[in-house]
């Protein structure tokens, strides 16, 4: 795992990573992760984190290192 990776030509942190997918704050993060897969718009490198958005909900998300797609596992 790794703590900070390139996003869309920024380094982010896993807190930063899973703001951008959830498009809110959230309160607790796991590493970023290679997700083994493409993007589905651009055929970038996809990324994966584990987070809480709120106290009683853990999710997945997936963003693409290239461009603005992401989604997650909900």
């Amino acid at each position: 795992m790794s703590e900070n990776r390139v996003v869309e030509g920024r380094m982010v942190t896993p807190q930063k990573l899973a703001e951008l997918i959830e498009d809110d704050s959230v309160m607790d993060t796991e590493g970023i992760e290679d997700a083994d897969r493409q993007c589905p718009e651009c055929g970038g490198d996809v990324l994966s984190v584990g987070y809480m958005p709120g106290i009683t909900e853990f999710v997945t998300g997936y963003k693409c290192q290239d461009c603005g797609w992401s989604e997650t596992d909900r």
